[in-house]
């Protein structure tokens, strides 16, 4: 049988990609879904029996969008869809099964299968560990390609690592090597690109210039350097990052830290004396216990370095049930002793925002260019969507070093509570602590309970 299908000149640049990972997109109203579906019924068809898997993020969006163009699309005559097992199969033996991955923990559904092709809709609402584990079920034993094809506009939680995985190594429209075995190729798509759009409904590219700017550069124009629900859209590296270079001994010195056993984030943060704070130094590190993070703390602290204080969140000075001891007491057994930060979560990000913007066009915060984790997540950080003026908590595996940036610059915007020791009376019991405590343990007990009256 014929099917008559019409494609734009850059949706057939997608169909005829052979790279082994392609991603297609941009600006809203490419036509990303319709070649992504086009291209999913010529795979089928091109190769009996094949296996294919469509994901979006959650499967009532994958509902209202893919699974409703393919079955306007693809001919009842070849194909059929079973709404409960969400699998479409063709007369000649090819499937598309449609999933979600609403929790980092879905992708273990998957576990067992095996596709020759994966397609993301809207990849950037992913993870990259999400991205990731699902690209290693791509496998099998048969002549059938194999390919992971991806569709997104710019935004959501997984923004900065598509960006750096397809859209900065090269030229748009070029393919590269991704140094892994792996061909990639970005396909750009603009509204312009699908005349199909701009004649059934002229005036929608007037309600994308009625966007708020930020959302208009990433809905009509495609940019990938602001997105939807960026938090901190001051960042930007060509203003906020810099060589490293030997800071001066007479700086003032800070450690700031944000600990789980499943990551460690400590950096480490000058000031200079006309007030700019310069990160240049993180250790960031996951599954290490108390002991092991505080070596790597001590480790890495030079001992010619004077450190004015290390700031750490108010939770680690939470007594354990079992030991009794919170975390804060075991890391002055270690040699790392704490200062107490404030947990202020909407405080402490305005905080970061305001050193971001500085004064006078000076911005008051510089990152060494060797703190890859902290550039890499702290312009990764979305909007809470519950709470606009907080940072989205998902997903987690980016929010550590950002966390400890947060302890120290709301810490650092209330210089006044440093200059003077803090008094109190203390208890008998503060007292015979600190007569049986070491140096570092005399030093904590200061910090903690404020310097006895």
């Amino acid at each position: 049988m014929n099917i008559d299908l019409t494609v734009t000149k850059k949706q057939k640049a997608f169909i005829d990609a052979t790279e082994s990972e392609v991603l297609f997109g941009g600006a809203a109203g490419g036509g990303k879904s319709y070649g992504q579906a086009v291209d999913a019924l010529l795979f089928a068809l091109r190769y009996p029996a094949s296996k294919q898997l469509i994901l979006r993020r959650t499967f009532s969006e994958l509902d209202k969008s893919l699974i409703r163009t393919t079955l306007a699309l693809y001919p009842r005559e070849i194909y059929t869809f079973n709404s409960s097992s969400h699998t479409g199969r063709f007369k000649n033996g090819s499937i598309i099964d449609f999933g979600y991955c609403a929790a980092e923990a879905d992708v273990y559904q998957y576990q067992s299968a095996e596709y020759d092709v994966i397609r993301f809709d809207e990849l950037t609402h992913f993870t990259e560990s999400q991205y990731l584990y699902l690209i290693s079920r791509v496998r099998g034993t048969g002549n059938i390609p194999k390919q992971i094809k991806s569709s997104t506009n710019p935004g959501g939680v997984g923004h900065s690592w598509v960006k750096a995985r397809f859209v900065d190594p090269s030229p748009q429209g070029e393919s590269f090597d991704g140094g892994d075995g792996m061909t990639r190729i970005f396909i750009p798509a603009l509204l312009d690109d699908n005349r199909f759009l701009a004649e059934g409904d002229p005036h929608y590219r007037d309600r994308l210039l009625a966007l708020p700017e930020r959302e208009k550069k990433a809905l009509l124009y495609g940019d990938w350097n602001i997105f939807e629900g960026q938090y901190f859209d001051e960042f930007d590296q060509k203003k906020h990052v810099v060589s490293p270079f030997e800071i001066p001994r007479s700086w003032r010195k800070y450690r700031t830290v944000d600990y789980g056993l499943d990551r460690l984030a400590c950096l480490w943060i000058a000031v200079s004396p006309d007030g700019v704070c310069y990160v240049y130094r993180e250790f960031c590190k996951s599954n290490l216990t108390i002991s092991q993070a505080a070596v790597g703390i001590c480790e890495r602290t030079p001992p010619t370095e004077d450190i004015y204080a290390t700031l750490a969140p108010p939770d680690l000075w939470n007594r354990s049930q079992e030991t009794g001891k919170s975390k804060a007491v075991l890391f002055s057994e270690y040699g790392v002793s704490f200062t107490k930060t404030s947990n202020d979560r909407e405080c402490g990000w305005l905080a970061i925002k305001e050193l971001l913007i500085g004064g006078e066009g000076r911005q008051r915060l510089r990152i060494f260019s060797s703190c890859t984790e902290l550039i890499k997540c702290l312009p990764a950080l979305t909007v809470d969507k519950i709470r606009p003026t907080d940072c989205s908590t998902e997903p987690h595996d980016i929010t550590h070093a950002p966390d400890a940036l947060r302890g120290f610059a709301i810490y650092y915007s209330r210089p006044a509570e440093e200059k003077g020791a803090v008094r109190c009376r203390w208890t008998k019991d503060m007292w015979e602590d600190y007569l049986a405590a070491d140096d570092s343990g005399k030093k904590y007990l200061k910090n903690k309970y404020g310097e006895p009256n």
